[in-house]
Order: C-alpha cells, then sequence, then structure tokens
C-alpha cells in the first residue's frame, strides 16, 4: 500500500500502526515489531532534541549523567520519554522494566513508553522498534 505525503493525519497514521501492532503481537506479549512501513530513520540526539521531534515539552524527572527521564505529552498522547548514556544502561532500563508489562518505542540510547495507540503515533514521528511485554507477577 503508498500512502501519499500528508493524506494521513500524524493521529490517522499512529491509529493504523497501533492497530497493526496489536494484530501482530505474540501470545506471549515479548518481541519486536519490525513489520510497519514507511516509519524514519530511529531518532538521535539529547532528550530535548527528541522531545521536538516527538512535539512535546519534556517535564524532567530525572537528570542524571546515564538517564534523563521526562514526562511528555501531544496531541496524540502522554508518554515517558527517557535517554541513556550507554546502550547498556539502556538494556539494562528495558530489562526491568518490562517485568511491569507495557509498550515500548526504542531508538538507540532512547526509549518512549506509553499506551500502544501512542507509541505506534511517536514511531511515525521518531522511527524505533516496538517492543511490548506482559505483567508477571
Amino acid at each position: 500500500m503508498v500512502w501519499a505525503a500528508g493524506a494521513l493525519s500524524a493521529t490517522t497514521l499512529g491509529l493504523v500502526i497501533a492497530a497493526g501492532l496489536a494484530a501482530g503481537s505474540d501470545s506471549e506479549g515479548g518481541g519486536a515489531d519490525r513489520t510497519a512501513k514507511g516509519a524514519p530513520k530511529a531518532a538521535t540526539g539529547t532528550l530535548e532534541q527528541i522531545a521536538a521531534k516527538a512535539e512535546c515539552a519534556p517535564d524532567i524527572q530525572t537528570d542524571a549523567d546515564e538517564l534523563r527521564q521526562a514526562n511528555c505529552q501531544n496531541e496524540d498522547g502522554r508518554f515517558v520519554l527517557a535517554t541513556f548514556a550507554t546502550d547498556r544502561g539502556e538494556r539494562d532500563w528495558l530489562n526491568s522494566a518490562k517485568d511491569y508489562g507495557g509498550t515500548y518505542l526504542v531508538g538507540r540510547k532512547w526509549v518512549a513508553v506509553g499506551d500502544p495507540a501512542v507509541v505506534g503515533a511517536l514511531r511515525g514521528r521518531l522511527g524505533g522498534t516496538v517492543e511490548r511485554a506482559s505483567h508477571h507477577s
């Protein structure tokens, strides 16, 4: 399917992507979605630069050398954006966070966490890979 540039709003595109993600998730709830086409190359930069690409004004909650984390909101909804000093720090954070379940948009040294529809819409702005995790009790 080919989409004309500008034919869909970011919200509509996000809902289309989120619907595809929900349909394509595995029974375990883990894994990564790599099937959606048309997502941009994954964003890079500081927390503020990535937040600007996501069209949100970050409310910084954690400002440390190894991790910066902010609450964000844009027209698609609320989400948490985190940036990391190292790839290892990002993976350690994700592995711990996935114990609580959720939907994560993962780029190199950054993660956005939110509802599936919000994460799907963010993928259209930021690129990255969607990862899902089931809550384990």
